[in-house]
């Protein structure tokens, strides 16, 4: 009764309330709005409400509809401020100080481009001279959603201070530090960033809908938290069983199976969260990890220490059936093996893991720690390391367990909230740093990557200028006879810069072999910065990397062209020879080749066990710490290849 009375005295009530003025969540104190350009301002009022908008001179009037939507558009200003924009209807009135008209730029990816700058090098003389800088922030809520959002949770305008600044994107400040330099204007960025992303997470549905290859899976895009909870459950099983029946698995049982029974399970790697392998991502719940170790007979009459990383989740760890003593606790989570335990031959060495970590910002299900120093068998006369990629894992689906609502879970889910509600904010183009989470499917980012660079100038309705980051160096340096995901990454990145208006900026020099998040944001930053002000704003002396133009294969050698190397190249090396270039022949075995630069601006590629090259690749690796090519100007040659063989990504499907 009580309920009903409530209800019906908000039904009396409801006619006489007025709905509340506002903007877009982008609109606000100590804003930047995109010079020569119409402003698109936008918001909600009461239905059919009169709302008038001042800034600047400007007096403009719209009327909401009857949802209560209205937007108007400023005409385009020169650079200026601090200005006020009042937004009002009827009585309600809205003020918005500090308002300054410049360049706008849109910043968005994944960790790379989310990287603050706090975390950056160079961090404490930017802080210093923060307050000088007209740099100003918004950053965007990190928020998924299976629908398209009018708004933005929440974030606002800040300015660079040295108590704000280590908080702004590291890429996009150094960015915007050199353009305000240049150009003399106030530099606003929209941060919206969101580290270990897809870029599939960013597209809309209707674009994904329009390519041949997509449009099957964006039929079936799970519409609520329902449908994509069985579709995140579905994906996790057919992944884990490779589309076989699912079996419960028990400690004891697995315990006491040989090592062989593991080599139908998945792949798994230490240390490392299994929100990072297969179909483990954003799944909450508890498992099972095997390791087979070959040993030889002599160690099985010796004691020995599992050190399994500085983790606090609750497991049991088992080897050959034997279940293991905890040691006292310390910094390494370790377990004591007696004599007898070890066996000649192939060993199990399983893990239960019963919790996800407790105290520590790592998070999931998995083990941590920093490396062979942390995982390893130590006997007394040598150390085995268990920090790699040879581990086994199957999730406990027996234990209870759910999925959190992730990025990656499914496509879209970015764009609808974090994209949308920007739309149709003025901005001067973007700038992106993403590529790292699609390695595994590099082919297919030939497509994706201009899929959404169109989708978005589609949303903006304009040509908007697309500046990106090619990947830095990360991982193994190997020859091209093993391959790698990361050069077929920038690969297909390099091959957007067939669309307009674009622009990239290679950072292989400046990455980390050990370190996925270089902290050298100011060359990346500043490379950018080169080739906008180069390309959007038209300004000489700016110059970006050499790129792969043509081969030719004659006497015996490969002749390199490029392009952005007219006034010459050079080997950034103490020894000042060219490195990094390989050749191959007919059979597609590719060979380390010498180099040197020829005619200034060309590079002469030979080798004696390859006399008839037909086809050389440059930085083809993960990490390309020998690649030192560079032009007279100091940008380093992107990594490239004259052959289009089949790599190791060809096929791999976005699903």
């Amino acid at each position: 009764m009580k309920f009903l009375f409530m209800l019906f005295a908000a039904m009396l009530i409801a006619p006489f309330t007025y709905a509340q003025l506002s903007t877009s969540k982008l609109f606000g104190n100590h804003m930047v709005l995109q010079r020569n350009h119409p402003v698109p301002v936008w918001g909600h009022s009461d239905k059919k409400a009169k709302v008038t908008v001042i800034l600047n001179g400007q007096v403009v009037s719209a009327k909401a509809d009857e949802a209560g939507n209205w937007n108007v558009t400023l005409q385009p200003m020169k650079e200026g401020g601090p200005y006020m924009m009042n937004v009002s209807s009827g009585k309600e009135i809205l003020s918005y100080t500090d308002v300054m008209v410049g360049e706008v730029w849109l910043c968005s990816g994944q960790s790379n481009m989310e990287f603050q700058l706090k975390n950056a090098m160079g961090y404490m003389p930017e802080q210093k001279v923060a307050a000088n800088m007209p740099v100003r922030q918004f950053h965007v809520p990190n928020k998924v959603s299976l629908t398209p959002e009018k708004d933005l949770s929440g974030g606002e305008w800040i300015t660079a201070s040295s108590g704000t600044v280590g908080d702004f994107t590291a890429v996009g400040y150094f960015y915007a530090k050199q353009l305000a330099q240049n150009l003399h204007v106030t530099v606003g960025l929209i941060n919206s960033s969101w580290g270990g992303t897809e870029a599939e997470d960013w597209i809309s549905h209707e674009a994904l809908a329009t390519d041949p290859e997509l449009a099957s899976i964006a039929a079936t895009l799970p519409k609520n938290a329902d449908e994509l909870n069985k579709r995140s459950d579905k994906r996790l099983k057919d992944w884990a069983y490779k589309n076989g029946a699912v079996t419960n698995f028990t400690a004891g049982d697995l315990a006491a199976r040989p090592a062989n029974f593991f080599d139908n399970w998945q792949h798994g790697n230490a240390p490392g969260s299994w929100e990072w392998i297969g179909k483990l991502y954003s799944y909450r719940g508890t498992g099972f990890m095997q390791r087979t170790v070959g040993l030889d007979s002599a160690y099985s009459s010796v004691s020995s220490i599992i050190s399994l990383g500085s983790t606090d989740a609750d497991m049991a760890v088992h080897v050959n059936g034997k279940q293991l003593s905890k040691s006292p606790a310390g910094p390494v989570t370790q377990y004591n093996v007696p004599p007898g335990t070890w066996k000649g031959g192939l060993n199990s060495l399983l893990i239960n893991l019963q919790s996800a970590q407790k105290n520590t910002s790592w998070f999931g299900t998995g083990l941590a720690g920093t490396g062979v120093n942390d995982l390893n068998i130590r006997f007394a006369d040598t150390t085995i390391n268990l920090a790699d990629n040879n581990w086994r894992v199957m999730p406990d689906l027996s234990k209870p367990y759910h999925f959190d609502f992730l990025p990656n879970n499914t496509a879209s889910d970015l764009y609808n909230s974090m994209i949308n509600p920007v739309v149709p904010y003025a901005i001067a183009g973007v700038i992106w740093y993403q590529g790292e989470s699609n390695a595994e499917r590099a082919y297919q980012y030939r497509t994706i990557f201009p899929l959404l660079i169109n989708d978005w100038r589609a949303k903006w309705k304009e040509q908007l200028p697309f500046l990106f980051v090619q990947l830095a160096t990360f991982g193994t340096s190997q020859n091209s006879n093993f391959g790698s995901n990361w050069a077929e990454l920038r690969e297909a990145q390099q091959m957007a810069l067939q669309l307009p208006n674009t622009g990239m900026a290679v950072t292989t020099d400046i990455g980390d072999p050990l370190n996925i998040h270089p902290r050298d944001k100011a060359d990346v930053g500043y490379r950018l910065a080169a080739v906008s002000l180069s390309q959007v704003y038209k300004l000489p002396g700016f110059f970006q990397s050499p790129l792969f133009v043509s081969a030719d294969f004659t006497n015996g050698a490969a002749v390199i062209s490029f392009s952005h190397a007219e006034n010459g190249l050079m080997a950034k090396d103490n020894y000042g020879y060219v490195k990094g270039f390989e050749l191959a022949g007919a059979d597609h075995k590719f060979y380390y080749a010498a180099a040197v630069i020829v005619d200034g601006n060309k590079v002469r590629v030979s080798s004696p066990k390859v006399p008839k090259p037909v086809a050389v690749r440059y930085g083809w690796t993960d990490a390309p710490i020998d690649a030192n090519l560079f032009n007279i100007q100091g940008f380093p040659v992107s990594p490239f290849r004259s052959d289009n063989w089949n790599g190791l990504t060809f096929g791999h499907k976005f699903d």
